[in-house]
């Protein structure tokens, strides 16, 4: 296989994370339009998140916030969002970089992305003589409300009509 100098995954990365950063820009100067509104997912302790020690405590790992009826102060940035969100009755303001976000899901039309975050792009593995490891986790599009593992497409079933399918960008890559 030949050598990827241009680097399609950063790039499909960066620009899947851009769609999030466009919507929740858009959102935060003129509100939430419709019924639409959003479950973001992210790791709690990728660098540059800020949590309070309580919510950390409470969500080691990564959590899920919905932007919907009771958020306030949305701003965004070109590396990241900041929003003041209740929880348990208590005001808490998250700051959260794109690079964190695990996840972005807008369930009044069915739409979603969903990130692998495991490897952070400006640390991804490198081969050899300066490549990157061809096996980089890639974003997956997501039509349906529950985030579940992709299949290879040799093996996938054929899905009765209607029904919601998780489709992974490697899915289209030649192997």
């Amino acid at each position: 296989m030949a050598e990827d100098l241009i680097r399609y995954d950063i790039l499909t990365q960066d620009a899947l994370r851009g769609v999030v950063r466009k919507v929740l820009s858009e959102v935060a100067r003129t509100g939430l339009p419709g019924e639409h509104h959003f479950f973001v997912k992210f790791a709690t302790t990728a660098p540059g998140v800020r949590v309070s020690s309580r919510l950390l405590k409470e969500y080691p790992e990564e959590m899920t916030i919905i932007l919907q009826h009771q958020y306030w102060d949305l701003t965004v940035t070109e590396h990241a969002f900041e929003v003041a969100l209740s929880f348990k009755g208590i005001a808490e303001r998250l700051l959260v970089p794109f690079t964190a976000v695990r996840g972005f899901f807008d369930p009044s039309v069915q739409f979603g992305l969903q990130f692998d975050t495991a490897v952070r792009l400006d640390q991804m593995p490198v081969a050899p003589g300066g490549q990157a490891a061809a096996d980089m986790p890639a974003p997956a599009l997501i039509n349906e409300q529950r985030s579940e593992p992709a299949v290879d497409p040799e093996e996938q079933e054929e899905a009765p009509e209607g029904a919601a399918e998780v489709v992974r960008l490697d899915a289209f890559r030649k192997k």
